[in-house]
């Protein structure tokens, strides 16, 4: 029998003819021209066959290495170097085994050949499905910590052991592409369209599957060892909520295990929170208030202004809990976040209760004069200043950012977005009940005394917020001196 002869220069055009050869088997041969030459190099050839060719299921030489064979003990102890074929890739990989004959070290191991010199998974998910559709493969969990930003190309997508892609956006939901690892199946269509995919029911089936798995082992860490799935989640936090935000199936899952962390490091479920926090922070319009900060260090005394009034506050300083309270706020009934600075600690959560002022009104006003003189009014970068009788025992100038405002404003600057359609601007809330303002400033006879202490209670609150930096800070302090002295 005769063997035959394919010969393509690179474009549609071929041809087909008989020859002679005698042995069975193909020969591939490429001719590579002068600007590819770089493609003839052992260790180009290499990197590709390792690529592209590392878990083909039959062995593929490229060469031979050296091998040293040592045999006896002791004196009698000798070693021998021979040269064997150098097989470059793995025929039987993890991922086409069965959980049960694999241990921890054979998964770390596996990780690391994928990944070397990366920071050691978490935990990992072992798929094997072979009804409605054939899939296996293997998905690591890694640390990501307080980062959203998709780890592109670490999934890689094999059919029957052969490479394909590392581009896998389109099989798998946005959110688990921030895994890293395998999936092997001969059931996703190859080398078509983005809208063929999508529109294709075996690759929705193994959407639908990778993600109730993935689902499935968080709830089944969560169940077996709480206390552990705590100590994971400042690198599963982001992940999750990310997941829930983008995912609807996710999300309805999720809600069993997501959890939330208050400023004195306890953990809660959603059930958990709000049978925690409804009774001292049910509203007048009976929702209840999840009071948060991103910034616990910067609003340490605002967040014990709001414990000492009963009030619990969560941390929400992951780089995507802006989305996330928006999230939680439309999926679950009657709840609203507000954060700590957004408020007067009064009106963090908001009752049918009304405090009068010891002022009058015209003392009001001049006072409001005074502190606008030294704010600019509201402006692109001014503040609006609002009189407000309030407990004498809170502070006697406080600065809030409105809730909606300066969510946007996050928002666009997360998207990279111009923020112009929503300036830097805050309220500077006076306290008319404080005695610094209703008797030292009101009483002050001389206008520049007035305007001198004014200052100085409106720094003290810019300073309470870490807005009062460099030479205005400076300033502020050589003040504070003076007034010692």
């Amino acid at each position: 029998t005769k063997g035959v002869t394919w010969v393509c220069e690179g474009d549609p055009e071929y041809g087909i003819e008989k020859n002679d050869k005698k042995d069975r088997g193909t020969e591939v041969i490429l001719y590579i021209n002068e600007e590819n030459e770089e493609f003839l190099e052992e260790g180009r050839i290499e990197g590709l066959l390792q690529k592209y060719c590392k878990f083909l299921p039959t062995p593929i030489k490229f060469g031979t290495r050296t091998e040293t064979i040592t045999e006896g003990e002791g004196d009698e102890q000798t070693t021998t170097e021979v040269e064997v074929d150098n097989i470059i890739n793995n025929t039987h990989p993890i991922w086409k085994k069965q959980p049960a004959d694999l241990t921890d070290e054979d998964y770390r191991s596996f990780y690391s050949d994928l990944y070397p010199y990366s920071t050691p998974p978490m935990f990992w998910i072992h798929l094997n499905i072979d009804y409605p559709f054939n899939l296996t493969g293997i998905l690591y969990f890694p640390k990501i910590g307080n980062s959203i930003e998709v780890q592109k190309n670490k999934i890689q997508l094999y059919s029957n052991q052969v490479y394909v892609t590392d581009d896998v956006k389109e099989i798998v939901p946005e959110f688990l592409t921030l895994l890293h690892g395998v999936i092997d199946s001969p059931d996703i269509p190859l080398n078509v369209s983005r809208s063929y995919l999508q529109a294709d029911q075996n690759v929705k089936k193994i959407t639908g599957y990778i993600t109730r798995k993935v689902a499935d082992k968080l709830n089944e860490l969560f169940k077996n060892d709480r206390k552990g799935y705590e100590e994971k989640w400042a690198d599963l936090g982001v992940f999750i909520k990310y997941g829930m935000i983008s995912d609807e199936k996710f999300n309805d899952k999720a809600q069993k295990f997501v959890l939330l962390k208050n400023v004195d490091g306890e953990f809660f479920t959603l059930d958990e929170y709000r049978d925690k926090v409804k009774d001292a922070q049910t509203d007048k319009n009976d929702r209840v208030v999840y009071i948060y900060t991103n910034n616990a260090k910067e609003h340490d005394s605002l967040i014990q202004s709001a414990k000492n009034r009963g009030y619990d506050v969560l941390e929400m300083d992951n780089i995507i809990d802006n989305h996330f309270v928006q999230h939680l706020e439309h999926k679950l009934d009657k709840i609203t976040f507000v954060r700590v600075d957004s408020e007067t600690v009064d009106q963090l959560v908001q009752k049918d209760e009304t405090v009068e002022s010891v002022m009058s009104e015209d003392e009001q006003n001049k006072v409001k004069e005074v502190f606008e003189g030294i704010t600019g009014g509201a402006g692109p970068m001014g503040a609006s200043v609002v009189m407000k009788p309030m407990s004498p025992e809170d502070q006697p100038v406080t600065i809030t950012r409105p809730e909606f405002m300066r969510r946007m404003k996050e928002m666009q600057a997360m998207q990279g977005l111009g923020m112009d359609a929503f300036p830097d601007s805050f309220n500077v809330v006076v306290n008319t009940n404080h005695p610094l303002i209703a008797g030292k400033l009101a009483a002050a006879g001389d206008a520049e005394d007035q305007k001198e202490l004014a200052q100085y209670l409106y720094n003290l609150a810019r300073l309470n917020h870490n807005m009062l930096k460099g030479a205005e800070l400076t300033k502020f302090i050589n003040k504070s001196l003076d007034f010692l002295k």
